[in-house]
């Protein structure tokens, strides 16, 4: 008998088979365990979606076994890991968590499974509007919503006795200010440049595609008023000096710093303020996006984590099963409590856990409730990457004559044909 070296094994053939016999004894129990469902989710830090799986896996009464597969931290990595493996067609994806963004593409790909009947009404039972609809794709329903996310203003209470209502007033506030004053925005080549003009296009009364999202609508008004707001804080004095390279993590650590009094970012900046600026947390207030059209409401791009059933998976019957109690309102209450992260269900925005780590709740809650999407198209990466183009950097912008550009590049990305 031949060792993995090519070498003459010491031992006869015999005792292989016997090792083996005795190894299968010694992991019985393993082998005769429930099913492994392996969940592909990012890495949550805080360990909320370790605790869920733990918990569904025994509710199951010995079903099945939930195993978290943590993905990279970066979305675009995520999503590159998780698109190699479903195009080949991979049976060990059972459970796919998804950024809202990618529903479109993964149902049109044939990648994850739809959800019918029953399943799909506990799925989207007692949901946000803005959260549900990230579930639905061309009238089915695809995933069961996770968590929310979406952004607020936060200000300095010791600086501004009243928030600005509007960009315009913010921009001149933080420019009274000085140097104290700067605004936190997400002005880098990547995906929060277009959550940012998604949500002043929005505010202004626009959107990125016409109904149906299968042509460009940018209309003009809008589309002007969204990219004037743009370049006026680029060449504001109130702008970071790196706005270009600015993403939602420089922002925070910049008004931990002090040196700003205004950001709009995501709620996680409220648990870290708190955490690691004490002194800036005692000063941090939190209002409504502002508006970009005076007396009207802004409208804010909806973000988080949708939970689908692999297409290919071995247990699909099970995958369902455990999808809905990973998204229940125990988890979500646990995804709060632990990580921080919005719930999706409405009626959790009055419970008092949620309260007590979200002080803001009720204008989260109305703010989600009148969420925007974005382009709901599997070509959402290339209409992304069509916005990002035109507008980076924002200091570049002409509020003019970048309507056309955009509405050319978009076009292209609708078609397949490139950036150029």
């Amino acid at each position: 008998m031949l060792d993995p070296a090519g070498r003459r094994s010491p031992f006869p053939a015999w005792a292989g088979v016997a090792c083996a016999v005795l190894l299968a004894a010694c992991s019985g129990g393993a082998a005769s365990g429930p099913p492994a469902l392996h969940w592909y989710v990012f890495n949550e830090q805080s360990g909320s979606f370790a605790a869920a799986a733990k918990r569904c896996s025994a509710e199951s009464g010995g079903a099945y076994r939930v195993d978290m597969v943590p993905l990279p931290t970066a979305a675009d990595q995520q999503r590159s890991q998780l698109v190699r493996r479903l195009a080949a067609h991979d049976p060990a994806i059972d459970l796919v968590g998804m950024d809202v963004i990618w529903v479109p593409e993964f149902a049109a790909a044939g990648w994850i499974l739809p959800w019918k009947g029953d399943d799909a009404r506990r799925a989207l039972r007692d949901r946000l509007p803005s959260a549900a609809a990230t579930a639905r794709f061309r009238g089915r329903v695809w995933a069961a919503p996770l968590t929310a996310n979406t952004q607020l203003l936060w200000y300095r209470s010791d600086r501004v006795t009243r928030p600005p209502a509007t960009w315009d007033q913010m921009i001149r506030m933080a420019e009274a200010l000085g140097d104290s004053g700067t605004i936190q925005v997400q002005g880098a080549r990547y995906e929060g440049l277009t959550v940012f003009f998604t949500s002043l296009l929005a505010s202004a009364g626009g959107r990125i595609l016409a109904p149906g999202d299968t042509s460009v609508a940018l209309p003009t008004g809008p589309t002007e008023r969204a990219l004037g707001v743009m370049e006026r804080l680029a060449r504001s004095p109130a702008a970071d000096p790196a706005l270009s390279t600015s993403r939602e993590d420089q922002g925070r650590l910049a008004f931990e710093a002090g040196r700003s009094s205004f950001m709009v970012n995501y709620t996680y900046v409220w648990p870290s303020a708190r955490a690691d600026a004490p002194e800036v947390a005692r000063h941090m207030a939190w209002a409504p996006w502002p508006s970009v059209i005076p007396g009207r409401p802004s409208r804010v791009t909806v973000g988080g984590i949708d939970l689908g059933v692999g297409a290919f998976t071995r247990h699909p019957r099970l995958a369902f099963q455990a999808a809905l109690c990973l998204a229940s309102v125990k988890s979500q209450r646990t995804a709060v409590t632990r990580g921080g992260l919005p719930p999706t269900d409405s009626l959790l925005y009055d419970d008092p856990d949620v309260r007590a780590v979200f002080p803001f709740a009720d204008l989260l809650r109305a703010t989600l409730r009148t969420a925007v999407q974005r382009a709901r198209t599997p070509l959402y990466t290339d209409v992304s990457l069509a916005v990002m183009d035109v507008l980076h950097p924002l200091v570049d912008i002409d509020s003019v004559a970048d309507v056309p550009r955009l509405r050319r590049a978009v076009r292209r990305a609708l078609r397949s044909e490139g950036l150029r």
